[in-house]
């Protein structure tokens, strides 16, 4: 129903978790997809990734790389779509945090996503299928959670991010929007959570259990299709109904 046959785009890390199962989503939909993650492979020596995936090793906060890397691709072939995935966590409390601590959240999980949306500006304000990105925000972007204030903050600000530039790059044939994940059995969510915070989200979501990957990246694959080019500086909560659980 959303095919993105032709579309070329790069999804930030791709290689477990959300950033993988986004990437096979919108490859099996028809688009070519750049995965680009720290390992260069899918951290499961098992996983078969779609023929239109290519895995590339990179550092997104390698900001010479990451310039050189999206020139290479938009000269070749052209850039319509940026999924910024890519985001770490320190778990702490907050008078714990260090200056390092904090730098490292804000620099992946904001000062990256910022970057390379302006590097791939160029090329997105010329696709002809309306130039997209989309971040993955959180539920913490509307919540409180101890012990990683620190994200909290970073995907907070991505929200900012997000709206200023839907606004600013509207005219520009280009979209903004932001997804904001509920609890998936990803990587960094199994890094923050112990068995008594897993029980208090399981109460918390109406449907009471864990979401599947693959409906973020139908939510992604979505967005990108062509009946979303009137959606723009918008944050999607693909959450299980807990943002909207009351008491």
């Amino acid at each position: 129903m959303f095919e993105l046959d032709g579309r070329v785009g790069i999804v930030t890390g791709a290689s477990s978790g959300i950033g993988l199962a986004t990437a096979q989503v919108l490859a099996e939909a028809g688009a070519k997809v750049y995965s680009v993650s720290r390992t260069g492979r899918p951290k499961d020596d098992n996983y078969k990734s779609h023929e239109n995936v290519v895995h590339i090793k990179g550092d997104i906060t390698d900001l010479d790389f990451m310039k050189k890397l999206v020139k290479e691709i938009g000269d070749k072939e052209g850039i319509d779509f940026l999924i910024n995935n890519a985001g770490v966590s320190v778990k702490k409390r907050a008078e714990d945090i260090t200056e390092e601590d904090f730098s490292w959240v804000m620099n992946v999980n904001v000062n990256s996503v910022y970057h390379l949306s302006c590097m791939c500006y160029p090329y997105l304000k010329q696709s002809k299928y309306v130039g997209r990105i989309v971040t993955i925000s959180s539920m913490a972007a509307h919540l409180g959670f101890n012990q990683v204030v620190p994200y909290c903050t970073s995907k907070s600000a991505v929200l900012g991010l997000t709206r200023g530039l839907s606004v600013e790059w509207a005219n520009d044939n280009i979209t903004v929007n932001s997804v904001a994940p509920g609890w998936f059995p990803s990587e960094l969510a199994r890094k923050m959570m112990d068995d008594e915070r897993k029980k208090l989200i399981l109460n918390r979501m109406p449907v009471h259990k864990f979401g599947d990957t693959k409906d973020l990246g139908a939510m992604i694959q979505f967005l990108l299709s062509d009946s979303a080019t009137y959606i723009t500086g918008q944050d999607f909560a693909v959450d299980g109904g807990a943002l909207g659980f009351g008491f």
